[in-house]
């Protein structure tokens, strides 16, 4: 079964298969260090970070001090990690078998 959603278009399928040939790391670094910029980088690397962080129930403040992430921001990832399209909680699971 194939995800669909709003976001689907042909530009975004081309990202997304580029970003999947991508084969270690240092690729990762040198494909988003000049597709993206540096605070958009590091945006998303937080919103990951927050991610882990709720899925271990740490607190809003805890979150906020250890990531420098607004409530704000901590309050979208929370309604995406638990209301969204499951994004955060695929990854937040591949990540933990990883590190097992």
């Amino acid at each position: 079964m194939t995800y669909q959603n709003r976001l689907k278009d042909d530009f975004i399928d081309r990202l997304f298969k580029a970003i999947l040939l991508l084969e270690n790391e240092e690729e990762c670094y040198r494909f988003f260090e000049d597709i993206s910029t540096v605070s958009e980088l590091k945006s998303m690397a937080q919103r990951l970070e927050v991610a882990k962080m709720l899925d271990q129930k740490m607190t809003y403040t805890d979150i906020a001090e250890k990531t420098g992430a607004s409530t704000a921001t901590i309050s979208r990832v929370k309604r995406c990690l638990f209301f969204g399209a499951d994004g955060y909680r695929l990854i937040l699971d591949k990540l933990k078998k990883e590190e097992e």
